[in-house]
């Protein structure tokens, strides 16, 4: 009997191409942008820029931005903001339909700023879909000043009203049809990619679902039941078992933070 836990890598990756370069992937999401739009709600935003408490005299620093409802909402509150992502379709849309700027195409396995450059930096819903997450990490390590604060929301492998669920009915893997790449790990997993690439989780918070915020997304909640049910249940289910982890993290200042 082996009682010791396993090491390595355990994620559970779904790529719908065999190989994926970073050309790909950009085609991939200008495609994606082109077409459709893959946002939350706005109550889902919000509820985010709660979380990460900008501050007057912040530099912020979105990476893989898509539409940068989080930069315009920092922008407005009148925070140095910064949006980037792969994608210049998706960069064209914030502009048109949000009236974003200080917007820029970045790859974000490099980014092109300054170290220690940013007091807050966010990567929502994307780490997953990087071809390099520990590279991706590192970066976000390297720019954040110390004493700064990253935001990034991941998905659970064992989410019970996602995967679990969809298991039960479907027999299947839940599997997103837009991304070339897919991982899912459960919540050490993703906390272990975190600090071992220059970050330091201080705060972990589960997302099921939020609650609506405004008009617009109370309507379109209470036409789906079923969402009404799960926002329900979210505050049972157990953190393990959270549809995403939502961590807090600082600069790891020690030498394996460096």
């Amino acid at each position: 009997m082996i009682d010791e836990e396993p090491s390595g890598d355990t994620w559970l990756e779904i790529r719908l191409a065999e190989k994926v370069t970073d050309k790909e992937s950009q085609a991939q999401y200008d495609a994606i942008y082109d077409y459709v739009d893959i946002s939350q709600n706005d109550s889902f935003y919000r509820w985010l820029y709660d979380l990460i408490d900008l501050q007057e005299g912040e530099i912020y620093l979105d990476i893989a931005s898509g539409q940068s409802q989080l930069v315009t909402m920092a922008q407005s509150g009148g925070i140095v903001s910064v949006g980037s992502d792969l994608s210049i379709q998706a960069l064209r849309r914030a502009q048109k339909d949000r009236d974003a700027k200080n917007l820029a195409v970045v790859n974000s396995k490099e980014l092109p700023f300054a170290a220690e450059s940013v007091t807050a930096v966010s990567n929502i819903g994307s780490l997953e879909h990087f071809i390099d997450m520990d590279a991706a990490v590192r970066e976000k390590a390297r720019v954040l000043k110390a004493g700064g604060r990253a935001m990034i929301l991941v998905p659970n492998t064992f989410s019970l009203l996602n995967n679990i669920w969809f298991a039960l009915r479907k027999g299947k893997t839940s599997v997103d049809p837009y991304q070339p790449i897919q991982r899912y790990g459960a919540r050490y997993e993703w906390q272990e990619l975190l600090e071992t690439n220059g970050l330091k989780v201080m705060k972990t918070v589960k997302y099921d679902r939020v609650r609506p915020r405004t008009w617009s997304d109370f309507k379109a909640l209470i036409r789906q039941p079923k969402e009404v049910l799960r926002l329900l249940l979210a505050p049972l289910v157990p953190m393990n078992l959270a549809f995403c982890f939502v961590f807090i993290c600082t600069k790891r200042d020690d030498e394996y933070g460096k």
